[in-house]
């Protein structure tokens, strides 16, 4: 990755700069002037001359520089990076946030303006479980390829130690840095701001502070007090007590807390709604077949969800595929919790107790960490082509598949579903079956080391 090094602008970075020049009362040739550069390579990067070989990155830097605003909102951010930086345990998340991510654009503009008014920086958005700072997250990672970590409790994924190695490794590989393999994470940033080109910022992002395991006494992930310059870490977390934060930062140090708003459910609604897709579809029918306006649909599943964006993200295709056909507006669950209760009653979990997709069940939130499904059905003593139906069948949206390390594991997908699992388990006074599931894990490891 070297300045004279081509690149070419993408569709949005034509409109980004051409927006960006006429903001600035610049025109083709002033703006030339002042970059240093020819009319000539503006124009390629506008797409308005012929531009087959592409042209300098030190030319897009200086443009940037110029225009107040990131290389990379020329350049697609994979072809401005040599490698893409993204570690591979996040790339289906990431993936699967985006599928369905629309709005929030309130929180991206504050971030940029954050980053535009500090030299360097902490911002943290903050909201309740299911109102979507993952999916926040993943989209800005996804967009500017940044370094990330998704802290999962579910998964184990969730401690200091993991965090630094995962973070070091992507920064090394994105950077180049060399004799850095055991470098702590203040060594780590310093060496990256001498790598960095002119007008270039280095944004960390990390996601679930609150589902972090560590010691009390120092910052959340030994997160540094002070950072250099053109170093900022977008954070996120769900609202805490003051004794809580465990992010202490130097005097000087800028630090910004964002709320995340109730009125993004409501555009989001509106987005399920409006959409082209199969879900449009089955939304329509289930609204037109009960008299619903638009805007009565929009407030009462607003009100339904509890500003919770992971209850939309259950009952929205439910209702689209015809879940709730049985069911009116009123009827449909209140809060994601009661969702997963009454999707368990749908699925006959309380008329037939101690079925195979209840045990599967159960083993994930025993086991604790993504686990195979020849491990699961090891445990379970059943047929592992029966095992695979079931991870494949009514609960797939609640697990998260994933490689690791060559084999497809499964893992609980998300704290609130977790939380309910738990809620049984507490409940499970008569069958014991946590009891008996426990025994089977631990007899099934104690065979598998001997």
């Amino acid at each position: 990755m070297h300045q004279s090094d081509k690149v070419q602008s993408s569709q949005t970075g034509k409109i980004k700069l051409r927006e960006s020049y006429q903001k600035a009362d610049f025109t083709i040739e002033k703006l030339a002037i002042q970059a240093h550069v020819s009319p000539d390579t503006i124009k390629r990067l506008l797409g308005t001359k012929q531009n087959i070989n592409g042209v300098n990155r030190w030319q897009v830097t200086k443009i940037a520089e110029v225009l107040g605003i990131e290389p990379t909102d020329i350049v697609d951010p994979k072809d401005w990076y040599a490698k893409n930086s993204l570690p591979p345990e996040f790339e289906s998340l990431i993936a699967e946030k985006n599928q369905s991510f629309c709005g929030r654009q309130f929180v991206f503009d504050a971030f940029q303006q954050f980053i535009n008014e500090n030299p360097c920086g902490y911002f943290t958005i903050i909201g309740d479980a299911g109102m979507g700072k993952t999916s926040i997250v993943a989209k800005y990672v996804s967009e500017h390829q940044s370094p990330c970590y998704f802290n999962i409790l579910v998964e184990g994924r969730n401690r200091p130690e993991l965090f630094l190695k995962s973070i070091r490794q992507q920064l090394i590989d994105r950077y180049q840095l060399q004799n850095l393999a055991d470098a702590d994470l203040p060594t780590l940033l310093v060496n990256v701001v001498d790598k960095l080109t002119t007008g270039e910022r280095l944004v960390i992002a990390i996601d679930a502070l609150d589902e972090v395991e560590q010691e009390a006494g120092q910052n959340l992930l030994h997160l540094p007090t002070t950072l250099p310059n053109r170093v900022y870490f977008l954070l996120t977390r769900r609202p805490y007590n003051l004794s809580h934060k465990r992010l202490s930062v130097s005097p000087g140090v800028p630090v910004k807390d964002l709320y995340l708003r109730e009125g993004d459910i409501k555009e989001y609604i509106r987005f399920a709604l409006n959409t082209d897709s199969d879900d449009n579809n089955g939304l329509r029918n289930w609204i037109q077949t009960r008299s619903i306006p638009d805007t009565t649909f929009v407030e009462q599943m607003a009100d339904k969800s509890e500003n919770n964006f992971m209850y939309l993200r259950y009952v929205l295709p439910a209702i689209a595929k015809g879940d709730y056909n049985d069911l009116s507006l009123k009827q449909l669950p209140d809060g994601l919790q009661e969702y997963y209760q009454n999707h368990w009653v749908r699925m006959g979990m309380e008329a037939k107790p101690g079925q195979l997709m209840e045990i599967i069940l159960y083993i994930l939130l025993e086991f604790g960490t993504p686990i195979t499904c020849e491990m699961i059905a090891g445990i379970a003593e059943v047929d592992e082509c029966d095992v695979k139906q079931v991870l494949e069948d009514e609960f797939v949206e609640y697990l998260r598949k994933q490689n690791v390390d060559g084999q497809i594991c499964y893992s609980i997908y998300h704290g609130s579903f977790l939380d309910f699992l738990k809620s049984k388990q507490k409940m499970d006074s008569k069958r014991k079956i946590f009891k008996e599931i426990n025994q089977r894990i631990a007899d099934y490891l104690e065979q598998a080391m001997t």
